[in-house]
Formats: structure tokens, C-alpha cells, sequence
């Protein structure tokens, strides 16, 4: 189902322009309240973050399963839309993969309690990591390509395998305050670069 399907085959009314800011509102507000307490943060904490009553949470999002699913999928939206931005606007293509691979960490590092959400028998878990790979997956290998393409890192490095081995370097990171994540992927970006 896409934004544009009713999941009976229909399409789906628009959100007015202020209907999608306020409901963009709630899922930044949520993300930063999952950052510090978890997906099992209480719904009246994302609610006084966002400036409104736990009853328009519920409105936008009946259950707490629809809100994690509908943060994190705005969350990859995010991190899918800043590749090209990056690639554009910084120094070299090795530059923004830097910098897009910080941005895929802080995704990763800040999800606290979603492994254990996404274990959960719920059909909209089990589609947010193919979801998840459908869309940064493109984004990581176009940031990849771009690299090598510069000469800037050596050309048998693939996106999954990066992706992979940066997810990797994140576990861990919410447990142990001394594990310090982003500086061990720095290291594995910094020694892509070709001598």
C-alpha cells in the first residue's frame, strides 16, 4: 500500500498542507521522545512535546504499533532524502557518504526498544525492514558509486555490505556509555579512502 492507496484499491483522500505539518509535528515530536526514553515512552510524553493533547495522537494514530511504524518510516524518508542533498552540496562524493553514513548512525543509535518492537508478530514490523532497505539501500549505493567513480575508494565495496557492517558497529551503542559508535564507523569511512 502506498500513500496514494486506501488498501481497498481506492485512492486516499490528500492531507490538507496543515494536516501533513501538524502530523509531520507529532512524528518529530515522537522521534525525539523514543530518542531519550524508548518506543515504550508514555504517549502523554510525545503529546506535550508536540504541543497537544494525547487524544490527537490517537486520532492520527490509533494504536502505539501505527505510531512507531509511521515515525521510523518517516525517519528512512529522511535519511532516503538527504543522500542526493549531501551529494550535491558537500566537497566530495567521499564527503557525503561521510556524512550521510553519520546520519544513517544517528537513525540507528537512537531506535532504542525497536528490535525488540520489530520481533513482535505485527504484519507492519515485519514490512518496515523491507521498507527500510527498499529505500536506503538506493540511496547508500548511489553515494557508494559516486565515490568510486571519484577515485575516492576502492570500487569492490558494495552498499549492503557498508550498511550492514555500519549496523553492526551500532549494537551495543544504547547499552554501554563508553561504546562510542560513531567514532568506530568514522574509522571504517575514513579507511574506505583510496591511498
Amino acid at each position: 500500500m502506498n500513500d496514494s492507496d486506501d488498501g481497498k484499491g481506492r485512492a486516499a483522500p490528500r492531507k490538507r498542507a496543515d494536516a501533513r505539518r501538524n502530523e509531520r509535528a507529532l512524528l518529530d515530536a515522537a522521534a525525539a521522545v523514543f530518542v531519550t526514553s524508548g518506543v515504550e515512552a508514555p504517549i502523554r510524553d510525545i503529546a506535550a512535546r508536540a504541543g497537544v493533547g494525547v487524544a490527537t495522537i490517537y486520532r492520527h494514530f490509533p494504536t502505539r504499533a501505527e505510531l512507531i511504524i509511521a515515525v521510523y518510516r518517516h525517519q528512512i524518508e529522511e535519511c532516503a532524502k538527504a543522500g542526493p542533498v549531501l551529494l550535491a552540496s558537500s566537497t566530495s562524493p567521499h564527503a557525503a557518504l561521510g556524512r550521510w553514513i553519520n546520519l544513517f548512525v544517528d537513525f540507528l543509535v537512537t531506535k532504542h526498544g525497536l528490535a525488540a518492537v520489530l520481533q513482535s508478530d505485527d504484519a507492519g514490523f515485519q514490512q518496515l525492514h523491507g521498507y527500510f532497505l527498499e529505500r536506503l539501500l538506493p540511496v547508500c549505493a548511489e553515494l557508494v558509486a559516486a565515490a568510486v567513480e571519484a577515485g575516492e575508494i576502492l570500487p569492490d565495496l558494495e552498499a549492503y555490505e557498508l550498511m550492514r557492517g555500519v549496523g553492526n558497529l551500532c549494537i551495543g551503542a544504547e547499552s554501554d556509555p563508553r561504546y562510542d559508535a560513531r567514532r568506530l564507523v568514522g574509522l571504517l569511512v575514513e579507511g574506505l579512502r583510496r591511498r
